[in-house]
C-alpha cells in the first residue's frame, strides 16, 4: 500500500501530464494575460471557516502567523504523509503557477475549475467577466522563474496548507477592444513576486491540491 502511495504528493504532475498540459498546449509560452489585473483572490471562508486564510490580493496582509518554523511545518507534514516530497511539490507548484496564470489570462474557466477552491474560482470568474464586458484582452509573457520556494507549511486539522513564494520575470500588457494598449509595456520585463497557498486533506485518497489564496509581500 505504501508503494501505491509513494508519489501521492506529486500533486500537479498528473494534472499537468494528463488533463491540463494537453488543454493548455496552445497557450503555454504565449502572451495571454496581465498580472496587474489579477482577481481579488481570497481563501474559502463561507464553507470552511476552520481553514480561513484571509489573504487579500496584492496588498500587505494580516494573515495569522503560523505556529513553529517552516522546517517544523515540513516535518509535521512528512509525519502525517510520509510520501510528501518537498522537491516534487515545488516542481508541481511551478507547473501549476504557469498553467493557472495563463488560463486566467486567456479566460479558460474549464482549466481553472479543477485547480481552484470555490471562492477563488468565483473571484477569477468575476474578473474574467468584467474583462470580457469591456472587450479587453490580456497578454502575459512568463519570461522566467527566478525562484520557487516554500514560504510556510501548516497543518489545520486534516488540512495541509502549503504556501509558496514565486519570483518571476513577466511582460504584462492590457489592450482594449481596438487593440490599443491601456496598461503595461510590451518592451518592459517586470520582476513579480506572488505568494500562493495550496490546500489538501491529508486523509483523503485524492492526491490533488487546490489553490485557496494568493497575496503579494508587503512592499517596502
Amino acid at each position: 500500500m505504501n508503494d501505491g502511495l509513494q508519489y501521492i504528493d506529486i500533486i500537479f504532475i498528473a494534472m499537468v501530464a494528463a488533463f491540463l498540459v494537453l488543454r493548455l498546449r496552445g497557450v503555454l509560452g504565449r502572451r495571454t494575460g496581465d498580472e496587474q489585473d489579477r482577481p481579488p483572490i481570497i481563501s474559502p471562508s463561507s464553507e470552511r471557516t476552520d481553514n480561513v486564510i484571509d489573504l487579500p490580493p496584492r496588498v500587505p496582509t494580516g494573515a495569522a502567523p503560523l505556529e513553529g518554523t517552516l522546517a517544523g511545518g515540513l516535518t509535521r507534514l512528512r509525519q502525517v504523509d510520509p510520501s510528501f516530497s518537498p522537491d516534487a511539490f515545488l516542481d508541481g507548484a511551478r507547473s501549476a503557477f504557469q498553467i493557472i496564470l495563463m488560463a486566467f489570462a486567456k479566460g479558460d474557466r474549464d482549466t481553472l475549475q479543477p485547480l481552484l477552491a470555490p471562492d477563488v474560482m468565483r473571484n477569477f470568474s468575476a474578473v474574467i467577466d468584467t474583462r470580457e464586458r469591456k472587450g479587453e484582452t490580456m497578454e502575459t509573457d512568463l519570461v522566467a522563474f527566478r525562484s520557487v520556494a516554500f514560504e510556510a507549511v501548516e497543518l489545520r486539522g486534516r488540512d495541509a496548507l502549503v504556501t509558496v513564494r514565486f519570483v518571476t520575470e513577466q511582460v504584462n500588457v492590457t489592450r482594449d477592444a481596438a487593440d490599443a494598449i491601456v496598461e503595461g509595456d510590451p518592451n518592459h520585463v517586470d520582476d513579480v513576486t506572488d505568494i500562493w497557498t495550496f490546500r489538501r486533506d491529508v486523509t483523503s485518497p485524492d492526491p490533488n491540491w487546490e489553490l485557496v489564496a494568493t497575496r503579494v509581500p508587503e512592499e517596502d
